[in-house]
């Protein structure tokens, strides 16, 4: 899921609660997603995790993932088997060890909410696998909240809140709750621009800890400005007002990195490429706008903890805006290979012919095109929340519960 109100600062380490409510859409896993496996037995010895193919040697202490398999086994019932007899009782799961396979078909540690997306399919493949069931709506949310924050909102689809709790000392009430589903506003398109793939010098936790120490103002945004901007952004998205959606998106994404700025030391997560988009992106939409200096606003940007850029935009503007883009950063080779997620999309970008005063109002403030300021570009829209696959698409090994995994070089 990527951010439209940005959760920036921990209320409770320990629970891993916000200061602030937030507000994200979450993305289509035919083009981004985690793909986890979880198996059980009682010949396995301890738990085991492998990301990307590589194992953890330590993940069975790691203090969030044992939040979320240890939460997971509180909700977890007896298992049945085609008679419907009990093949393990609940009692017989707690004891059981796990062996974890989890790989991203996007950037990890990259400011590309990775950690979101793990956690929650950690959570969803542990909760059908041990027969979870919620003592009451939204406590699956509850559990992923544990692993990673964000990951609470990638247990549904659409577009989904974070409500920050603060009232139950356990932190049961700090939650995810889907605002509308993924086909509320079908027009909904994302396009994000890869500037760099590699791990962040700041991680989130660490850089919000310092934020919340440091940032004088940061309280203020929680309680103040951040409730305005919830409840006029989620009316904006039921209401289908790209407008007022796509301006919030960008004034909360800007504060965000306000505050990373305001931070002592402060945290750099964007870089001049990530400068360099959002000058695109205003250009367009006052280019749109006539150009007399009033934004008719086709497209929004938002950047996380990390230099990569997520543009929303509606799907008769989503073409035009990766051609712009596409123009200020070409493509590798002669073909886009791997450049462009779908090669559908990517042929319309490379054939579509841009107005020349939309060229000439974006010249002034774009940077000189250039190849390898961007990585790759991801093309997608909102979709669901955690889906189950076919057995062939595990990564485990039924017979051994070892990793099957390889990445691809």
């Amino acid at each position: 899921n990527i951010a439209n109100i940005k959760y920036w600062g921990k209320a409770s380490v320990e629970l891993n609660t916000p200061t602030n409510d937030s507000v994200s859409v979450t993305l289509d896993q035919a083009d981004l997603r985690a793909v986890t496996t979880v198996a059980m037995s009682k010949s396995f010895t301890k738990d085991r995790l492998w990301l990307n193919g590589v194992e953890d040697e330590k993940i069975s202490t790691h203090k969030r993932f044992r939040a979320c398999v240890d939460g997971v086994k509180k909700l977890a019932t007896d298992r049945l088997g085609d008679d419907d007899k009990v093949v393990l009782t609940k009692d017989e799961i707690q004891s059981m060890h796990v062996h974890v396979s989890s790989y991203n078909t996007f950037p990890t540690a990259a400011g590309m909410a990775s950690s979101a997306a793990g956690y929650a399919a950690l959570v969803a493949t542990l909760a059908k696998l041990m027969g979870a069931r919620e003592e009451f709506p939204g406590q699956l949310s509850t559990v992923a909240r544990q692993g990673s924050g964000s990951a609470c909102r990638s247990m549904y689809g659409g577009f989904v809140a974070w409500n920050r709790g603060g009232e139950r000392e356990d932190g049961l009430d700090s939650m995810a709750e889907q605002i509308a589903t993924e086909t509320h506003w079908p027009e909904i398109r994302a396009l994000i621009l890869v500037v760099s793939a590699d791990k962040k010098g700041t991680s989130s936790t660490s850089g919000m800890m310092t934020t919340v120490r440091t940032c004088d103002w940061l309280q203020y945004r929680a309680t103040e400005i951040v409730p305005k901007r919830m409840e006029e952004i989620c009316t904006a998205f039921l209401e289908k007002d790209f407008a007022t959606f796509g301006k919030l998106t960008m004034q909360d994404s800007n504060e965000l990195h306000a505050a990373c700025l305001d931070t002592y030391p402060p945290i750099f997560y964007m870089n001049d490429v990530s400068r360099s988009i959002v000058r695109l992106v205003h250009a367009y939409n006052a280019w749109a706008g006539g150009g007399g200096g009033d934004e008719v606003i086709r497209a929004a940007y938002t950047f996380d903890a990390g230099p990569n850029a997520v543009m929303f935009t509606l799907e008769e503007h989503v073409v035009e805006l990766g051609a712009l883009m596409l123009h200020y950063f070409p493509e590798f080779g002669n073909d886009g290979g791997e450049y462009v997620n779908n090669a559908e999309y990517f042929e319309k970008i490379k054939t579509y012919k841009l107005d020349p005063s939309l060229l000439e109002a974006t010249e002034k403030v774009g940077p000189t095109p250039e190849t390898g300021n961007v990585k790759k570009f991801y093309f997608t829209k909102s979709g669901p929340g955690p889906q189950s696959l076919p057995t062939r698409e595990a990564n485990l090994d039924p017979k051994t519960g070892l990793n099957t995994y390889t990445p691809k070089k």
